[in-house]
């Protein structure tokens, strides 16, 4: 396979602020675009945000809001000014609702009146609607709140202890956890997160915005020591009372996967243990928080990892559907709530990325797939009585889908290599395209760019593809030599090649190629979306099989008349950092130039959840955390290189970086550093391009 986008004959070039904070050279896109509740129509806000629009299948888009009406409407009602209609939200086909600083407002389309509804706490944090709109739960400090209409809030915990917190997202959000509050269907009750953290260690943070500097603990549970304990609150609205899922023993265990019962009398779990190779489905009373039953139990001799929880079937409220890697992919299997599987729905060497919803009938899934290749995402339905499928997505490339809640039509936000972006309005039924949205221009068009070209190599087993992307300059000549900067992740949970706008990258990688060097990446063994098998050659030895796999592609550049083997960088942050630094260190001859952000650098120093999965824990596995352990290899450093780390880092903290500066003084070896006062693990805002003009300059200094 090999895609391209062509070099454009334009000479303008990118600017680094281009390439992080000008948002007109990001493809046009329909911003806050959903479908409204309960109907066939979808709305979106206009470029300016000074208007929402909503349109149909049968009627083309049109403003039914401004936000001059919606301002005045409001400022009626108590609110201040709004110069945009964004962070509107849909309370029901006719009614909208803003959260302006904790003040919650709802506006009526008919009436184009404004009302009050309730008020958050000003310090409301981790707020969540529920399904009606006519609640929310929020957080203040580590306790949890809920505010309706007609009365004060209330507290519906009352931890004094800081190590215990209540309703915000637990187990380091791993598992898919993105949150800590589960409202009800019929938004009459909450289930919350209890994570009990006394027991873990305090980890000191220094915030340097103070005079003296002021100590900050967090909780951070390393590798191999002592996890926090999570259990499930279950808060009823009526009554006022809480209840706790009776999830037992051992206390280390992960509760993941939460979903409620259409019926709203049970609570669902996937519950893990710490070693994280078996699962158990459990089932839980809602209302006394007794455990019923485990519907299955699923175990791997390396990991397993659920990450989405149970699709009821709708008008089936005894069926479900459940995504499970057992058979080595990603897969839908239909199940009944006695645990009994009826049937596999889909198969295949190729991943489901997500279960898009169901049509109203409850006969067919709609789902997301790489079945058609693993750079490429399409909507698929799949009748759950036959197991029949059929694709609804045309065109090579990546199809981000949104379904209508009826399951009727769908949103397509497609890119490919050479598309910078088409929304469509289709129709399940058909796959007929009904309405385009948008088709965005090029804005890229007058840069002067280099042709990206997608490619697999071979892995060392001779069958194993690895996807690759290179950038080449413009005005590329195959007869001079070019120094290579590769772009280094190689973690799990990250594909960075696939077949969207520009190949999945960024502008950055496009400036750099302006600037005469090979732009270059590799997804190599243990990273996303290719299967169990090709994630788990990682397991218990971190940092092996992705080397290997990334010395393949210096293999594959140095085969290239074009490439100056002699200039050869790489550069990556946090997975990509470790991942950069070992290749410097476990190979010193190959790179002449590296740029390391937010490194890990010795594993015992990672967080339990993630660490463990891929790594078991140091006591189980000392040689495996031995290998892993760069400072170890400190002294084989050559070349030149650049670690870059943020001050107040709560992912990888400021510690890895800096033993390894210690041991590089122990041993005599000269490295380079640069640190982003008060920064956490990603340096964003303008400040990133800060960033980025310091990694450039160090290419230009030593690798040109």
């Amino acid at each position: 396979m090999l895609l391209a986008l062509p070099a454009q004959a334009q000479q303008k070039l990118l600017t680094m602020e281009d390439a992080f904070i000008n948002p007109a050279l990001s493809p046009a896109n329909l911003r806050q675009l959903t479908w409204v509740p309960g109907t066939n129509y979808f709305s979106y806000a206009a470029d300016k945000g000074d208007q929402l629009l909503r349109g149909s299948v049968q009627d083309a888009p049109k403003v039914i809001l401004t936000a001059t009406d919606l301002s005045a409407a409001l400022e009626k009602a108590g609110a201040s000014k709004v110069a945009t209609v964004n962070g509107l939200q849909w309370l029901n086909s006719n009614e909208l609702f803003l959260n302006q600083r904790g003040n919650v407002y709802r506006y009526n389309l008919k009436t184009k009146g404004g009302q009050l509804t309730y008020k958050l706490d000003p310090a409301a944090e981790n707020t969540e609607f529920a399904p009606n709109c006519q609640r929310a739960a929020y957080t203040k400090g580590n306790n949890l709140f809920i505010s309706q209409p007609g009365s004060d809030n209330k507290q519906i915990t009352n931890e004094t202890n800081e190590g215990i917190v209540n309703g915000q997202a637990a187990h380091r959000s791993e598992f898919g956890i993105s949150k800590g509050t589960f409202w009800s269907p019929s938004s009459d009750k909450l289930a919350f997160y209890r994570m009990d953290q006394t027991m873990v260690t305090d980890y000191p943070l220094v915030q340097l915005n103070e005079t003296p500097a002021k100590l900050n603990n967090i909780k951070y549970p390393m590798a191999g020591g002592k996890s926090h304990h999570v259990t499930v609150g279950v808060y009823n609205v009526a009554s006022g009372k809480t209840v706790f899922l009776q999830t037992g023993e051992p206390a280390e265990q992960y509760l993941t996967n939460l979903t409620w019962s259409p019926d709203e009398k049970s609570i669902y779990l996937a519950v893990v243990n710490r070693a994280q190779n078996h699962m158990w489905l459990n089932q839980y009373d809602a209302s006394t928080g007794a455990f019923i039953k485990t519907l299955f139990e699923e175990k791997d001799d390396k990991w397993i990892e659920p990450e989405r929880g149970m699709y009821f079937v709708p008008g089936k409220p005894n069926q479900f559907v459940w995504i499970s890697e057992r058979d080595g992919y990603d897969h839908l299997y239909l199940y009944n709530t006695n645990g009994q599987l009826i049937k596999q729905l889909t198969k295949g060497d190729w991943i489901v990325k997500t279960l898009a919803g169901f049509d109203k009938s409850g006969k067919e899934a709609y789902y997301t797939s790489t079945a058609e290749s693993p750079l490429e995402r399409h909507l698929y339905a799949v009748n759950l009585s036959s197991g029949r499928t059929k694709r609804l997505t045309q065109g090579s490339g990546v199809h981000n889908i949104t379904l209508n809640p009826n399951g009727e039509h769908f949103i397509d936000n497609y890119s490919s290599p050479v598309t910078p972006r088409t929304i469509r309005l289709l129709d399940t039924d058909e796959a007929k395209v009904r309405r385009t949205l948008l088709i965005a221009k090029n804005p890229l068009e007058g840069y002067a760019l280099g042709e990206t070209r997608l490619f697999p190599i071979k892995a060392e087993d001779g069958t194993t593809d690895l996807y690759c992307r290179m950038i080449t300059p413009p005005n590329f000549d195959e007869k001079k030599k070019y120094p290579v900067v590769v772009y280094v992740y190689g973690g799990p949970h990250l594909q960075m090649i696939n077949s969207s706008w520009l190949g999945g990258s960024n502008l950055w990688m496009q400036l750099m190629a302006q600037k005469g060097y090979i732009v270059f990446s590799l997804d190599n063994r243990g990273s996303a979306d290719r299967g169990r098998a090709f994630e788990q050659a990682i397991f218990r030895q971190a940092g092996v099989a992705e080397v290997s796999d990334q010395l393949k592609g210096v293999e594959y550049l140095k085969s290239l008349p074009y490439v100056d083997a002699n200039r050869l960088g790489v550069h990556g942050w946090s997975y990509g950092g470790f991942m950069t630094t070992s290749l410097m260190l476990k190979h010193p001859d190959v790179f002449k130039v590296a740029v390391a952000g937010g490194p890990v650098i010795d594993w015992r120093l990672y967080e339990i959840m993630y660490t463990e999965r891929y790594m078991d824990t140091p006591q189980e596995n000392p040689q495996g955390y031995e290998q892993a352990n760069l400072l170890n290899h400190v002294k084989n450093l050559k070349g030149k290189l650049l670690m870059i780390h943020g001050t107040v880092d709560d992912v990888v903290v400021w510690q890895h970086s800096l033993n390894f500066l210690k041991k590089a003084v122990d041993e005599g070896i000269l490295v380079d550093y640069f640190v982003y006062p008060g920064h956490p693990h990603n340096v964003g805002g303008k400040d990133r391009v800060h960033l980025y003009k310091k990694v450039t300059q160090y290419f230009d200094e030593n690798l040109k």
